[in-house]
């Protein structure tokens, strides 16, 4: 209680003092002196206390349903090894049918209940610059990461990821991985999915030969990119930003397979990424895909296919000729077998080697004794029994300089005059 308040109330009460009188005397309004004779009236001297100035109602306030959901929702996704941002939290709420809050007071819960760890030096979001492609299947990322089993086993992953949708397009375990495993995986993709305008990746071995040391012939990854008319990019080395999406996507698949025990076997670790790669695909929301799931941005829009790209591939290669007539060469990732002929068995051969077109003679008399144009789909190719003509222009005409060797171009030559002037 306030002594003064109730000798104002007396003094109207007691003394007969009017409301203006009162007012005077003791220095405040009227409309104060008319409020305190109200509350004694109804109250008594219990009436004469200070009152918060606080409102009645706060219709802003967070209800403590949805703050003790946010709460929840928050430890929920975090222990199950996804996002738990309050963008996410808040979709999730919407989800649910209930009315998010906005995202600043999202973050106030969080901070208030310590489930938010302050990183100032983190860089903000804002100050990075984002490529994206505007169309499903114009590029598409691949890289490959590690994960380890229970026993402490290092085990790689290969991923695929679409960079307009995040669409999860690819992901398998293995011990290690080869070209040749790599170009397989991507021929089931395009296969599924059709061919992609552009690939993206690092100067790995098994996307590039690019970088090698000792220049060499394409990787079955780079072949069958040529075959399909792909445009191949590679990020600059030393600047893993380039590809960015599938570096932060790594984040986010090692982020919730840490929130499970570590796998036994391969096999066990592939049923984990399997499951991932449906969870990711059409259950998480995507921040930068407008919250919808990879699947649905990824249906959403005409898929971009791949443009004329005019690369061709030049290059030689020596060979013995095996006991059954045969020599062998990778070409797009798999193992083709050449049929030359059990009479050369033993004998060296020299292959010139134009794309799909391959010429092959004796590498010691640079007699021709063969001629192939590959057939991806066959591990068996038989030789021709005539060298085409066309074939051997292309080989002689479109090589470029230093790249034809003296005395088997001589020999290819004479072979196409004698098919044009035959006698």
């Amino acid at each position: 209680m306030k002594p003064k308040n109730l000798v104002i109330v007396r003094a109207v009460r007691e003394q007969g003092l009017t409301h203006a009188e009162a007012a005077a005397r003791y220095g405040v309004t009227r409309q104060w002196v008319h409020t305190l004779v109200t509350r004694y009236d109804k109250q008594g001297p219990e009436g004469m206390a200070p009152r918060s100035r606080a409102p009645h109602s706060r219709p802003g306030t967070t209800p403590v349903a949805v703050r003790e959901r946010i709460i929840e929702l928050r430890r929920q996704l975090t222990r199950g090894g996804a996002d738990a941002g309050p963008v996410t939290i808040g979709w999730h709420l919407e989800q649910e049918g209930t009315r998010a809050p906005s995202t600043a007071t999202i973050r106030r819960i969080l901070h208030a209940e310590g489930l938010i760890t302050p990183a100032p030096e983190k860089r903000p979001r804002s100050s990075y610059i984002r490529f994206q492609a505007d169309l499903p299947n114009e590029c598409w990322q691949a890289d490959i990461t590690h994960w380890y089993l229970s026993s402490g086993t290092r085990v790689e992953i290969l991923d695929f990821l679409d960079d307009h949708s995040r669409k999860l397009l690819h992901i398998h375990a293995a011990t290690a991985f080869t070209d040749g495993m790599v170009a397989q995986a991507l021929a089931q993709l395009i296969a599924t999915y059709g061919a992609p305008y552009s690939t993206l990746t690092d100067n790995g071995l098994v996307f590039t030969t690019r970088l090698a040391r000792h220049k060499g012939a394409r990787g079955g990854f780079e072949k069958l990119l040529a075959t399909h008319d792909i445009t191949q990019k590679n990020g600059r080395p030393g600047h893993p930003q380039t590809q960015g999406k599938i570096e932060r996507f790594h984040q986010t698949l090692k982020r919730w397979l840490a929130a499970r025990p570590y796998p036994d076997t391969i096999e066990d670790l592939q049923a984990l990424l399997d499951q991932f790669q449906t969870w990711y695909n059409t259950v998480r929301p995507h921040r930068s895909i407008g919250r919808r799931t990879p699947d649905q941005a990824y249906t959403a829009l005409p898929k971009a296919t791949p443009a004329k790209t005019g690369q061709t591939e030049w290059r030689t290669r020596t060979d013995k000729v095996d006991k059954d007539g045969k020599v062998s060469l990778r070409y797009a990732g798999k193992m083709i077998h050449l049929g030359i002929g059990r009479a050369h068995a033993g004998s060296h051969v020299l292959m010139l080697i134009h794309d799909r077109d391959i010429v092959t003679s004796n590498a010691d008399t640079g007699e021709i004794i063969a001629e192939h144009t590959i057939d991806p789909t066959r591990h068996y190719q038989p030789a021709r029994t005539t060298v085409a003509l066309p074939v051997l222009r292309s080989v002689i005409g479109q090589a470029p300089p230093g790249r034809d060797p003296p005395r088997a171009a001589a020999q290819i030559r004479a072979l196409a005059d004698r098919e044009e002037h035959p006698g």
